[in-house]
């Protein structure tokens, strides 16, 4: 099959267009480079670079290509971003994905897999997050994800498409420097910025009801993740009727944010630079943790990686961007 990888030359996509190499599946990267960056992108994999908002551009792209399968990985994930521009969250995240199903549909495209997040999720009170909770996003980021779950159930319903949404919990590590997260969104790279501008790192909050006071993550590597996309589009070829599966992707084990940073400290040998704990953000759950059973009852899929893997591999990928440490 030829796989559409939108967001492709981003930090997951990116993964993902290798994983889906590796397995013997053709690529198709697309890509507008607002934050991708080109030179992720194999040299024999196609690199078509314009906007999930442009319906002509994307008509041309499955039709060139002849697409058979989607993975839709772009989109815009900054939460406090989200909160700040709303109306630019919904364009980007909602009118590029109704735009992308458009095209797919008028295509003939039968199978679909849609990056979601486990921010659909809200502040849930459990100790682990099975896929059938009610969903409650605190955020647009989070509501443009489950708008655009049940905007792509509803299309595969009336299509005959067979559709995956993933909803990612907190993704980390890199499978090589070069492919490292560019961004200072997510913990691990907050730390390492900190650290090198010669700064102890933040911890927001230490009065949470947790054993040591602070958040409890689930945190997946982005190795697993990519291969988790793999499995679920391949699991959607194989269907003898289409359906939509929505899958946490996981590792079912929560990490305190204090004992992650320890870790990454350990890692990076910045032991003179302790953590301080600051005010907490508004909307962070004390504890959000994925069921990971049914992924793995569903496609036989579970993460290879431990936390140690994502640290260390994060921090080669951060010296890689960063040669001044």
């Amino acid at each position: 099959m030829t796989y559409l990888i939108t967001g492709g030359a981003g930090y997951i996509g990116a993964h993902v267009v290798r994983a889906l190499r590796r397995a013997g599946e053709q690529a198709v990267v697309l890509d507008d480079l607002s934050t991708g960056d080109a030179s992720t992108v194999p040299e024999d994999t196609p690199l078509a670079i314009g906007s999930v908002l442009d319906r002509a551009f994307l008509d041309r792209v499955f039709s060139e290509h002849r697409v058979t399968g989607v993975i839709h990985v772009a989109g815009k994930k900054q939460v406090g971003e989200s909160v700040a521009r709303p109306l630019y969250y919904y364009r980007e995240n909602v009118t590029g994905l109704q735009t992308l199903l458009e095209a797919t549909v008028e295509a003939g495209v039968k199978n679909f897999v849609f990056s979601s997040s486990a921010a659909v999720y809200g502040m849930p009170d459990v100790d682990v997050v099975t896929e059938d909770m009610p969903c409650a996003p605190i955020s647009p980021y989070g509501e443009t994800k489950l708008v655009g779950e049940w905007m792509v159930r509803a299309v595969g319903a009336k299509y005959g498409m067979a559709t995956a949404c993933l909803r990612y919990f907190n993704v980390a590590g890199a499978a090589m420097p070069e492919l490292s997260d560019s961004g200072v969104f997510n913990l691990i790279p907050m730390v390492f910025e900190r650290f090198t501008a010669g700064e102890r790192p933040h911890i927001f909050g230490n009065d949470y009801p947790t054993p040591d006071g602070t958040c409890i993550r689930d945190y997946i590597h982005v190795e697993d993740l990519s291969e988790a996309h793999v499995e679920a589009a391949h699991y959607l070829a194989a269907l003898p009727t289409p359906q939509n599966i929505t899958l946490n992707v996981g590792r079912g084990e929560g990490t305190s944010v204090l004992d992650m940073v320890e870790l990454v400290t350990e890692v990076s040998r910045h032991h003179e630079l302790p953590p301080v704990v600051v005010q907490r953000r508004p909307g962070d759950p004390a504890r959000l943790v994925a069921s990971a059973d049914l992924i793995s009852a569903k496609l036989d899929w579970k993460a290879r990686h431990g936390i140690r893997d994502m640290a260390v591999s994060a921090w080669h990928g951060w010296l890689h961007r960063h040669p001044r440490g």
